[in-house]
């Protein structure tokens, strides 16, 4: 089938790819939080957890851009993307710096708070616009892993500036009306291209892999795959044998599974979504708990690093794993769920509040939106 033909199902397996891909990050930070070598990275040259974030850029890429070019609305789909975002992660930041931080550092709670770094690792990590922060002040200052609070977070500005970086070409070719989709379907695919030329370049010649050209990357292949949705054909016969192509690669050389791995990955994921069916799509109905995993996990693996100095890494994998499951369980059905409901009276407010009525530019906007 066309990934046209399924891609306006909610009857699919991105819940399940994404708390795989969200529990694969977990998994592999235990063995770093422990100072343990991770086994796959040394086999392959890439861990299960970047191989997550990816999935997660891919998938991102595709939902967004899809739900971009279906509402063809700039405040719907700010509306969409912050209350995604941002209410999560500001309650988990809440429960980071007034919970976790107080109970683990080393300072003085005056002079824990009092910290010019427990106010910014707030603020900061709660805009991503600027980057995020890592350190609360005397927070895992003797752990294997010391200081680092939440080191998941680093993928979160980028996502976000993909998110900038789509809706700035959408509102960017406003004045081509009637050909707007259309150059922005050729646009999206030239960005693709270019990255996947830059990721090659990087690793093979400059041995200087960028973490912004690889999630470029990766985010805008998901995004071609949604302007290519008519002419995508998902087929079992061609993705087994690719998928096994790419797995046996991994086994026998770090370059050429490093080229067939970025050709195939986003083929591969979108495949994983949408082919697998019967008891496997059950879990879609259970609700999204992939991203408050992510968010949790990191912190909640210090913590346990911290209060037990002797644990094994399946130890840390099992213990924190059902902390942090907890966590994301409460976040998406009290924080996420709740949230992402109010998009319509967001909407709504925020156009009854900008003030497109006249004037040129105003009338600019009107149309981007």
């Amino acid at each position: 089938m066309r990934l046209s033909e399924c891609i306006v199902s909610r009857d699919n397996n991105l819940n399940l790819l994404r708390i795989v891909a969200a529990l694969a990050v977990l998994a592999g930070h235990s063995f770093a939080l422990l100072a343990q070598p991770e086994p796959w990275g040394a086999l392959a040259g890439m861990t299960p957890g970047s191989i997550a974030v990816d999935v997660f850029f891919i998938v991102s890429g595709m939902l967004v851009t899809g739900s971009l070019m279906n509402k063809q609305s700039v405040i719907d789909y700010v509306c969409a993307r912050a209350l995604r975002i941002f209410p999560a992660l500001i309650c988990m930041l809440l429960l980071t710096v007034f919970v976790l931080g107080p109970y683990f550092t080393s300072l003085p709670l005056t002079e824990y708070f009092s910290a010019a770094g427990t106010w910014q690792y707030l603020f900061k990590c709660a805009s991503l616009l600027s980057g995020v922060s890592y350190v609360l002040p005397g927070v895992f200052a003797q752990n294997p892993y010391p200081n680092a609070v939440n080191g998941s977070l680093w993928t979160m500005p980028y996502e976000v500036k993909m998110y900038l970086l789509l809706l700035v070409f959408w509102c960017g070719l406003v004045l081509l009306k009637k050909k707007r989709l259309q150059i922005l379907k050729y646009l999206i695919i030239a960005i693709t291209l270019l990255a996947a030329l830059l990721v090659f370049a990087r690793h093979f010649y400059l041995q200087d892999d960028s973490q912004f050209t690889r999630l470029l990357f990766m985010f805008f292949s998901g995004a071609s795959l949604f302007m290519l949705k008519e002419k995508l054909l998902l087929t079992r016969r061609f993705f087994y044998p690719l998928l096994l192509l790419v797995l046996v690669a991994a086994f026998i050389s770090k370059p050429v599974f490093f080229s067939l791995y970025h050709l195939s990955i986003a083929y591969l994921v979108v495949c994983i979504a949408y082919l697998p069916a019967g008891w496997l799509r059950r879990y879609n109905s259970v609700g999204d708990y992939s991203y408050g995993v992510y968010i949790y996990a990191f912190p909640v693996q210090q913590a346990v690093a911290a209060l037990f100095p002797s644990i094994a890494v399946w130890g840390m994998v099992i213990a924190s794993g059902f902390v942090t499951i907890l966590l994301a369980v409460f976040s998406w059905h009290k924080i996420e769920k709740p949230a992402m409901a109010l998009k319509s009276v967001a909407v709504s407010r925020l156009r009854n509040f900008l003030p497109f009525k006249t004037g040129k530019s105003a009338s600019l906007i009107q149309s981007a939106d």
